[in-house]
């Protein structure tokens, strides 16, 4: 995360902010050419064998975003609408292919597609046609949308009918259809100021409309779930063992929020232990604000705050702004930033700390030379700030599920355990961590609070409550970033990794990965790649304090009745979600 400083801010009142649906078509993807094409009645030998012909589909590489995982050659097609994706699954249940929901691929694991999945598997892109977004004022208000719209696209509309949602991932390019499989999230807790409460975006769903497996059609249909049917806890939080075409989520009144950024607490004082924490740590700030978030530099003296406060009236240092992503600084490189990037990206890593605190200082002069440190609006220009253009890193992400008593405590632990770690490998001139630490803090999943007789709770979801504890309110997300290739990283991030687990065991604390970020890691495969963890520990980590009926293994049978044929899944997947019941065949053109 390196920095440019644009031009300064223009007078008060002028509009600086492009609009929002302006702005995103300015970074939509490069059109590739396609490989081999077929679709609207043309044929094309090489296309797969008897695909609808009404539904266009090209061979083209696939690249995830942070250019971890390309594939070459891989079958994407583009749906018009829910009941091309129904053709779809019955043309992959009758010939033995699997399809691959595919968004904006704005994530890191292999959720969608890795390595081993280019065999008989077409992703089925969404951005292009199932777009659709509409608001209903009720009572009470909603937002429909089609899982290939875009966030922003939804929050632009509900921000022109004067509607807004709580918290948001910070970053407006990631496809509803993606948000919801991996239970995306943004940051705030419940205050006193009369906020509701703060999960995952799966939570605020009211019904979905998903592709499922009819026994008695013996064939895929589309069918409509409302929250209180059972499927829809293993379809809210799905990771992409699902198919979901479109869905409605509950909305509340927009709301002004003030962001301010502050670069001066120590991080000794934001992460101080709990007995030592005074005013600026950073449990205090969450009960005074709702939304905080940390972004501390290895080796800088102290974390970039972003403190979001409720303000129906603009404060008057407050500088108003009419669009979103109002830190234009950090969606490029400043040539000194990058002269170090690219010293440690050539091996020399002993430029880390120089680099590091270059980056925080680059921060700090953006934010005074845009004006941008005291910033207020309509909530969804504050709370989307991440573009697509930003500098592209790696990153582990975990969920510590804890009593809000307890958010110093975690967050405390963490710090002076990754600083010792970092310490460690510094004396052996080793300096795996080239990015910030990102620290954020949500409410839990509330089926209760959606208000539906009956509403169920996604069962994968790392925000998930535990029934057992039932005083534990609060999500700790912790997320470490490094430059992709950066020497030792693989192996620091499972030091890391088996730390987290071990120390956040249940006691007081609960450890869950974040689906869209980096986990199982070993040192020789890097994430993704630990079979202990990916079979055990993480399974595990959902089935403590629940019921058998309520948890892992009750969102592995509803996927192997929502989808017997095994059509939704990948390598990952297989590992991750076995077949509860070994599939056999019926005959060669059924699926694995």
């Amino acid at each position: 995360m390196a920095f440019r400083i644009p031009h300064p801010p223009p007078p008060f009142g002028a509009t600086s902010e492009p609009s929002a649906l302006a702005d995103r078509g300015r970074h939509q993807p490069a059109p590739l050419e396609p490989q081999a094409t077929a679709g609207h009645g043309q044929a094309c030998d090489a296309a797969p064998p008897d695909f609808p012909p009404s539904i266009e589909v090209h061979k083209r590489p696939f690249e995830n975003w942070s250019h971890e995982i390309r594939v070459d050659n891989v079958w994407i097609c583009t749906p018009v609408g829910g009941d091309d994706v129904v053709r779809l699954a019955n043309w992959a249940s009758d010939h033995g292919w699997q399809l691959r929901p595919c968004g904006r691929k704005h994530g890191f694991s292999p959720l969608v597609v890795g390595s081993q999945d280019a065999e008989n598997l077409v992703l089925v892109d969404l951005t292009e046609h199932l777009t659709a977004v509409s608001v209903n004022d009720g009572p009470p208000p909603s937002v429909t949308a089609q899982t290939g719209a875009t966030i922003e696209s939804v929050l632009l509309a509900l921000r022109e009918a004067g509607y807004g949602l709580a918290a948001t991932p910070a970053t407006g390019d990631l496809s509803l259809g993606g948000v919801l499989a991996i239970g995306a999230h943004g940051t705030g807790v419940p205050t006193s100021h009369g906020d509701c409460a703060y999960g995952s975006w799966s939570d605020l769903v009211v019904s979905l409309t998903a592709v499922v497996w009819d026994p008695a059609e013996g064939a895929y249909v589309l069918k409509a779930l409302s929250r209180s049917d059972p499927d829809s806890a293993a379809l809210l939080v799905h990771l992409g063992r699902g198919f979901i075409v479109e869905a409605t989520l509950r909305v509340g009144e927009d709301t002004c929020l003030r962001c301010q950024s502050r670069w001066d607490i120590a991080a000794a004082e934001v992460f101080a232990v709990p007995d030592e924490a005074g005013p600026d740590a950073f449990a205090a700030h969450v009960e005074r604000c709702g939304r905080v978030e940390a972004t501390w530099f290895p080796f800088t003296a102290a974390p970039w705050m972003k403190l979001w406060s409720q303000a129906p009236e603009r404060p008057w240092s407050s500088r108003p702004v009419r669009g979103p992503y109002n830190f234009p600084f950090t969606d490029g490189i400043a040539p000194e930033v990058s002269d170090l990037l690219c010293q440690i990206t050539a091996g020399n890593s002993r430029f880390t700390p120089a680099y590091c605190n270059g980056a925080i200082a680059v921060i700090v002069s953006g934010l005074l030379a845009t004006g941008s440190a005291d910033i207020w609006g309509p909530s969804m220009n504050l709370l989307l700030y991440v573009r697509p253009t930003t500098l592209r890193m790696t990153t582990s992400g975990y969920a510590i599920v804890t009593r809000r008593a307890e958010i110093q405590r975690v967050v405390s632990e963490f710090y002076a355990h990754l600083s010792q770690l970092i310490g460690d490998y510094q004396r052996r001139d080793q300096y795996p961590i080239n990015g910030p630490l990102e620290v954020r803090v949500t409410g839990l999943d509330d089926a209760g609070a959606i208000d539906i007789p009956g509403a169920v709770g996604p069962l994968l979801s790392p925000a998930q409550a535990r029934a057992d504890r039932g005083d534990w309110d609060a999500a700790v997300w912790l997320d470490l970033l490094t430059v992709p290739g950066t020497p030792h990283a693989n192996q620091f991030y499972q030091e890391m990794e088996t730390w987290i687990f071990e120390h956040f065991d249940g006691e007081y604390a609960t450890a869950r990965p974040e689906w869209s970020k980096g986990w199982a890691y070993t040192v020789g495969g890097g994430a993704w790649t630990d079979a202990s963890t990916i079979s055990t520990t993480i399974p595990q980590a959902f089935r403590a304090g629940h019921r058998p009926s309520d948890a892992w293994d009750a969102a592995r049978s509803r996927y192997e009745a929502l989808d017997p044929q095994r059509i939704f899944t990948n390598a990952l997947l297989d590992a991750l979600l076995p077949a509860t019941i070994p599939q056999t065949p019926a005959d060669p053109g059924a699926c694995r």
